[in-house]
Formats: C-alpha cells, sequence, structure tokens
C-alpha cells in the first residue's frame, strides 16, 4: 500500500472513529429525558403499577401549595383531594395535623396498589409539629386514605426528620429512614400501625464527620457556615424483600441488613433483646462506598441498584450481584441539579427527581423562596455511559 493510500485510510479510520465516539455521544445524553418541570421544589417520586405517577413537594425553605401530586398530563393535581392538601403554616393554629398534609417528604406506591405517604410534619426542618408525623396509605383504586399511621415521640423525636419509605412485598411492613439529628431506622408493623426505632444515634446511621458534601467544587454550607448534617436518609431493599440497604448523605458507606433481623418484634414471643444495637450490629454488612448519596433503588427489572450522586450531577449503578463492583456512571449531566428520589416505572424507566437543594434559600443566600425542579427519566436497555461521563 502506499503512503497516500496508508494516510487515506488512516483518515477514513479517524474519521469513522469521529463519528461513532459523537454518535455514542449524542446518544448517551439522550440518556436522560425531562418529564415535566415544577415550580415548588420537588423531592419524591413514585410510579404505580398502572403508569400513574406521584410526586410531593416539601415545606422547606417555601410554604408549599400543595404537598402531594399526581401528574395528569404532565402536571401537579392535588392528591387524593385538596382537604389533605390545605395545610399551610400559618394557618397551623386553624389546621388538624392528623389529618392533613404538613411536610411531607416521600411518596412510595406499594404491589398491593396503595400510596404511601410520608410526612416528616417538620417545615423547613425544624420542629416536629405535635401530632403531625405520619405515615399515610392512599388506596389507588379509589384515591382515599384507608390507613394513617402516627408516629409517637418516642419513635419520631422531635429533633427527628423521617425522609423515605420502602415497603415489604406482602404489603406488611415499613421500613423508613430518620435523618434528623439522630439518625435511626424506623420499622412499621402496617396492619397493627405499631412502630419501633432501631439503631437510633448507631454510627451506620449517623452522618459520618470524615465526609464533606461537596457542590460546584466546594463545600455545600448554609448562609450560616454550617454544612451538610443529614443522617441516615436513601435506603432501597431488595425485590425479593430479603434485604434492607441504606446510607446517611452526609456519608459514604452502604450498609445492609436481614430483614428478617428488623420484623417479627409484634408478635407475643419477641425478645427485645433482638432490637437492641449490639445484636443489629452484628448482623449489618458494610456493602461499599457510594461516596455522599442521597435516593437509592434497587431495580426489579435487572437487581442493580441505582444511586444519585449529587456531588457529580450523576445517577450511578451498583451490581450487587458482583463482588468489589463498585459504581459506574450512567448519566452524567449538569442538568441534574441534585438528583433525590428515585422510582422505577412498569416499563422499567427509572425515574429520579432533581430538588436543587444547592439552589435553595437554605443553601444559598438571596436565593428565591420559590424553587423551580424537574422530574427526569432514564430509558431501560441502555448501558453504562463513557467518555467524559466516565466510570467512578
Amino acid at each position: 500500500m502506499s503512503k497516500v493510500d496508508q494516510a487515506r485510510v488512516g483518515l477514513a479510520t479517524l474519521l469513522m472513529g469521529s463519528v461513532m465516539l459523537t454518535a455514542a455521544s449524542a446518544w448517551a445524553e439522550g440518556n436522560l429525558t425531562k418529564v415535566a418541570s415544577f415550580e415548588h421544589q420537588v423531592t419524591g417520586v413514585t410510579v404505580a403499577k398502572d403508569g400513574r405517577m406521584f410526586v410531593n413537594f416539601p415545606r422547606w425553605s417555601e410554604d408549599a401549595p400543595v404537598s402531594v401530586a399526581e401528574l395528569k398530563d404532565g402536571k401537579p393535581v392535588a392528591y387524593p383531594d385538596d382537604e389533605w392538601n390545605s395545610w399551610r403554616n400559618a394557618k397551623k393554629d386553624e389546621v388538624d395535623p392528623k389529618n392533613h398534609f404538613v411536610c411531607v417528604q416521600s411518596v412510595v406506591a406499594d404491589g398491593q396498589d396503595r400510596l404511601w405517604v410520608v410526612d416528616a410534619a417538620a417545615p423547613a426542618m425544624g420542629a416536629v409539629v405535635k401530632d403531625g408525623a405520619k405515615l399515610v396509605g392512599i388506596d389507588l383504586k379509589t384515591s382515599k386514605v384507608v390507613k394513617t399511621i402516627p408516629f409517637d415521640t418516642s419513635t419520631v423525636m422531635q429533633a427527628s426528620y423521617i425522609n423515605d419509605v420502602r415497603i415489604s412485598p406482602d404489603g406488611k411492613t415499613a421500613f423508613l429512614t430518620d435523618s434528623g439529628a439522630e439518625g435511626a431506622l424506623i420499622v412499621v408493623d402496617i396492619d397493627s400501625g405499631s412502630a419501633k426505632r432501631v439503631l437510633s444515634g448507631h454510627p451506620t446511621t449517623m452522618p459520618d464527620k470524615s465526609v464533606t458534601v461537596a457542590y460546584d467544587g466546594k463545600a455545600l454550607r448554609r448562609p450560616d457556615g454550617r454544612g451538610v448534617e443529614f443522617s441516615a436518609d436513601g435506603i432501597a431493599l431488595s425485590p425479593d424483600g430479603k434485604m434492607l440497604y441504606w446510607q446517611a448523605i452526609k456519608g459514604k458507606t452502604l450498609y445492609s441488613i436481614p430483614t428478617d433481623a428488623l420484623t417479627g418484634w409484634a408478635t407475643a414471643s419477641f425478645v427485645p433483646e433482638l432490637l437492641s444495637d449490639r445484636t443489629l450490629g452484628s448482623k449489618i454488612v458494610t456493602v461499599g462506598e457510594n461516596g455522599p448519596a442521597d435516593g437509592l433503588l434497587i431495580s426489579k427489572k435487572d437487581g442493580r441498584m441505582y444511586v444519585s450522586s449529587p456531588q457529580d450531577n450523576a445517577v450511578k449503578v451498583r451490581d450487587l450481584a458482583g463482588t468489589n463492583s463498585g459504581l459506574t456512571t450512567l448519566v452524567q449531566d449538569p442538568q441534574l441539579r441534585w438528583p433525590d428520589t428515585f422510582s422505577e416505572g412498569p416499563d422499567g424507566a427509572i425515574y429520579v427527581t432533581t430538588s436543587h437543594i444547592q439552589d435553595s434559600a437554605d443553601y444559598k443566600a438571596g436565593a428565591p423562596i420559590t424553587l423551580p425542579s424537574e422530574l427526569w427519566a432514564i430509558k431501560p436497555g441502555q448501558d453504562e455511559v463513557t467518555g467524559s461521563a466516565g466510570s467512578r
């Protein structure tokens, strides 16, 4: 082959590689599809078996006009009705917190066609409103509240902030995280409505002092200088319901425990020692390091764990079946301003909210009280992103 021919082949190869790289990059960016934009700060999202989608808006910087909403034609509509959503901080002395949403942090649909609403009842992440902390179950077929489980002060303390929830496949047990001043897990027997607070203040549920949560290249701090202090936050349940996972946002380590270690206490034969830190601590497994993370989800389709990485504007995945497999970046995009909560649709699509915590008035002096936010979809059947996103 002549030098001219060699040059032509080399140029063709280079151009082809460039075209393939450009196509791959465009395809990778296409992973992320905006589903909805909101005028207010969103945190939770869930997709029911029939594809209906629900979101929630906490009362953090703003006295949000709606707490729980169903998305209809991409627009949030108060759910289950206007009355449950009629609480306003300014009307605290007029509205009963027992049967109104005070400050909702998350929503999760279960396999029994119920929507579970976690009401932290702590506007601005401050003191818990008396009689407000609760877990509310709504029948998705009738859109009627069928179960309200209030939490007493031994379960949800004054400095608590109950965060996220997972429901066992049989619909009988709920597992929640408390990301407040004293981190914990909360286990609820749904039939009886009784609850137990476990691993309260345990190292696995508390912030890691060695970790600094950063954003945009600097430590994320409130205007008065305080850093992120969130305790146990992200929570995930294996599809078979046998293993529970959690971690703190101000943390890096993912932990797990068999769920049978946390249940059974509602029976007369239960021995209290079984829920002691010593007993439970011996059953906790250190799964690996995620770095600071917020939302966790284990896919029912492929068994992988999805991890939100607010510091990196990214969604990552962990192969739980692998050994020391670490994390792989699925999608990384500057539009992912604090990826927060996940849900999986019936078609396997992964949905994630962006709550823009770093852009809020809580952490950014001069920021507007009303904080726009988004809901995104990552479509199934797409491999991990490489190149600019890389693997981490």
